[in-house]
């Protein structure tokens, strides 16, 4: 694409305009990078049970030498287990790290520009409103720490990566894939909406 998507794509869960930042990649690396954070959402809730609409990278070049990859999981927002919530909120930054530990692209500097600080507010946000407490750097009374869900979604992400991994090198390939083909190509179930509509 040479010209951005819809607006509305490019937006966090509060409306804002989510960040975008200069990354040590060429645009191929950036773009599979952004796939295997998608594909950690995707996969990891629909492993927690939840419907997963569609996965898909957004990428364009806003001028010729110049280029902005994002992308967009649209679910079904389960919280009857919060802490599952806020593990696949989490499991898309550490689907990114994993994929450069994989692929030989992994450097400190590198790391840092998985973090997804929008995904982390997101999870905050929505915990609160359940009446859960996650903090970005402390553990709140009764609550858990940002860290602590990163460490639950480094353990599912481990233990989803070859699907996690599935996921993302065909969603490279055809940009956007479906909740129902993703469960095809991993053998995991995409629980039906509520009501029976998919």
């Amino acid at each position: 694409m040479t010209t951005a998507p819809a607006p509305e794509l490019l937006l966090d869960h509060r409306g804002s305009l989510r960040p975008t930042r200069e990354v040590p990649f060429d645009y191929e690396q950036a773009r599979l990078g952004s796939a295997f954070h998608e594909a950690g959402h995707a996969v990891v809730a629909m492993a927690y049970g939840s419907h997963v609409v569609s996965s898909e990278v957004i990428a364009w070049f806003p001028e010729p030498d110049r280029y902005t990859v994002t992308g967009y999981t649209a679910y079904e927002l389960r919280c009857g287990a919060p802490w599952q919530f806020a593990a696949q909120c989490a499991a898309g930054e550490i689907a990114n790290v994993q994929y450069l530990m994989t692929y030989g692209l992994w450097t400190p500097e590198r790391a840092a520009t998985c973090a997804a600080n929008h995904d982390r507010e997101q999870a905050i946000d929505v915990l609160a409103d359940l009446g859960h407490r996650l903090g970005r750097d402390h553990v709140p009374a009764g609550g858990k720490s940002w860290g602590m869900v990163r460490g639950m979604a480094r353990r599912r992400v481990g233990l989803l990566w070859r699907e996690i991994r599935t996921v993302a090198q065909a969603m490279n390939e055809h940009t956007k894939l479906t909740g129902e083909q993703i469960a095809a190509m991993t053998g995991l179930t995409n629980a039906p909406l509520p009501g029976g509509a998919a």
